[in-house]
Formats: C-alpha cells, structure tokens, sequence
C-alpha cells in the first residue's frame, strides 16, 4: 500500500503504518492538550497506541490461522480505520474461512478477558468516557477490545462477520453465490446505517460507504477468482504487443508508449524469453530521474514470473495479486515468449463476460 512506512518483520509478514495513521495521532495529542494539557495529550496517545496494538494482534489472528492453511499473508497496514492484512489468497474451503474470520475476534475477547481478570472486573460502560480520569487507560481498553470483537462480527463485508456469513452460506449454496448473497446483506445494511447517518451522525455515513464499497470489491474479486477457474490461459492472453530488447533504452520505450495503448512492455531477449517487464509509471519515472539514455534493463521489473499457455488463467490471476505484479509471461513449451496477462485484459475480459447474458 503506497504511503506506508514498515516498522518491522513478523514471522515473514512486514507491519506497516500509514502516514495517515501518523497524522491521526497528531491530531489526537493535539485535540487531548486542548482540553487537559500534556498530561491529557500523553494519555490520549498512549491509549491510541495501545488500542492499535490490539488492533494488529487482531490481525494477527487472523494471520497464523491463514498460515496453518497455508497461506501466506505478505503485510498488514496500519490505518486510522483500523487495520488490514493481505492474505496471498483465500481460503479454499469455506470451513478454512470460518475459522480464519472468527480468530481475529477472538484475539479481542482474549484480550478483554485478561484485562477483566487483571483489573478484578470492569466498571460500568458509562464510565469509561476518555474525559473521566477516574477511569484508567487499561479499564478503557477492555471494554474496546470488546466493542472491536462484537463491531467486527457485523454480517457485512469487509468485517469478519460478512466473512463468517460467506463460510456458512457457501457451505450450502457453493462459494460464489455464497458471496452474493453476503454481498447483498452486507449492502442492505450500509443502506440502513447509511439512513441512520442521515439523521445527524456523520460517522455512520462513513462506515455505511465503507461497508458498501467492501462489500462490492469482494463479491467483484470472487466473481473474478470463479469466473478464471475453468479458462485456459491462452484464451486470455494478449497475443499483440510491443516489445523491447535488452539493449534497448529509454527513449525506445518512450517511441513505443507513443504508438501504441500498452502500459506493459516485455523486454525479451533474442532466443525470445522474458527478461522483465517495463511499466508504463516506471518508464515516466525513470525518464525524469534518469534520463532518456538509461537502459531499459535498469528500469524493468525482473520478478515476472511465466506460466505455460495450458495453464488456467486463475494461476495466473493468483500469482498478480499475491506479488502485486503488473503482468505475467506466458510461455510455448520451448520457454519463448508468446502472450501477456495483465490486470487490465482480464477485467475486459469480465466486463464482456458480464455483457453476454445481457444480450441474449
């Protein structure tokens, strides 16, 4: 995610924290020392970092239940809205989900509960408002812990209980109209909060928008993952491209960008294989920094991988979204180069998918 800063490795996942989130807490010191002066400021902030931490500890759970199924989670970042963990790839089975989903919850309820027993119980929720300083950080932070747990449980993507609510449906009705059908409910209630915020309270306009725009993003992201799982990579693939040489410059790829609407340029040596791939952000990048002389080779992407052209296309749809990568090679059985996939043909791909039914 652009505009994060990683802070530190974790068992092979990178925690990030976002400028914003930084931001974020200038602005709570400086709200807290308006009101109680630095005494106010400094517990306003260490009570921010702490409910973050258990924030990421959430994460976390959901993390090493996703690893005990093998799958890998590369970051998680830090936002002002709470945090987000990038699994490699969802779980394949939809009681894998289920207990993916429910372990971050329960790493509050965790928490809440050590805080219960260390505290010799909790006092009442009235009583926990930040401006009471009767009240200790510690006793605060439990009953957060608790509202996180029952807030994240909310059958409505992007929270673990629209999750939840998927695992459970496609147990019954398959994966994808398990997700539909928890897309649809997660909708229904952003449009109900979104009522609710209409009467006075901003901040449920903001998380109805969130909810509704999460719940879109994951119904699209599977319709895709279902849609890719039967069709053969060749079918997909771009077949005609521009491509560079290695001993090719900057100035080659600009004259290329110009004459053509590629944003992906493969360099390809002479016995026809991919040595990298140059985008159109890191080519404009480049030409300002570097100059037009530079060497493509020392611009180019050089982690694109390559699949055969009988692979399916949700290999190769995985393997972009795991690595973020801008496109995959796709290979003849003698390793040289014959077509490109990328971000940007499989959505038309889905877009016309999408048409047909429509025209029939």
């Amino acid at each position: 995610m652009s505009w994060s800063i990683p802070i530190g490795t974790v068992k092979g996942t990178v925690i990030r924290i976002h400028i914003t989130f930084l931001l974020f807490l200038l602005w709570i010191g400086i709200a807290h020392h308006a009101q109680g002066g630095w005494t106010a400021a400094t517990e306003g902030v260490v009570f921010i970092v702490l409910l973050f931490l258990c924030v990421l500890l959430h994460e976390f759970g959901h993390v090493f239940a996703a690893r005990r199924y093998g799958i890998q989670t590369p970051d998680i970042t830090l936002l002002p809205i709470g945090g987000v963990a990038r699994l490699e790839r969802l779980p394949e089975k939809p009681s894998q989900e289920l207990i993916v989903a429910l372990a971050g919850p329960a790493v509050n309820i965790v928490i809440a509960g050590i805080l219960y027993v260390a505290l010799g119980g909790l006092p009442s929720v009235e009583g926990t408002e930040p401006q009471n300083a009767g009240v200790s950080v510690l006793a605060r932070l439990a009953w957060v812990n608790l509202f996180l747990a029952l807030f994240n449980l909310i059958p409505a993507f992007p929270m673990d209980g629209g999750r939840v609510l998927r695992a459970i449906l496609a147990h019954r009705m398959g994966y994808g109209r398990g997700t539909q059908m928890a897309a649809t409910v997660g909708q229904a209630f952003a449009f109900g909060l979104g009522l609710l915020g209409l009467f006075g309270n901003p901040l449920l306009l903001f998380i109805a928008l969130f909810v509704y725009l999460g719940a879109a993003s994951e119904s699209q992201a599977v319709q895709m993952r279902e849609y890719t799982r039967g069709v053969v990579v060749s079918e997909a693939m771009i077949t005609r491209f521009e491509s560079l040489s290695p001993s090719s410059v900057l100035e080659d790829a600009v004259r290329c960008l110009l004459h053509t609407t590629q944003h992906e340029f493969p360099v390809v040596d002479g016995a026809g294989r991919l040595r990298g791939v140059l985008t159109r952000d890191d080519m404009i990048r480049a030409l300002r920094d570097c100059g037009p002389e530079t060497p493509v080779l020392e611009v180019m992407r050089s982690d694109i991988p390559v699949i055969l052209q009988r692979h399916t296309l949700d290999e190769a749809l995985r393997l972009m979204q795991e690595k973020r990568l801008p496109a995959v090679g796709v290979n003849d059985n003698d390793g040289r180069l014959v077509g490109l996939v990328t971000p940007e043909n499989v959505g038309e791909m889905m877009m016309v998918h999408a048409a047909r039914p429509a025209r029939r």
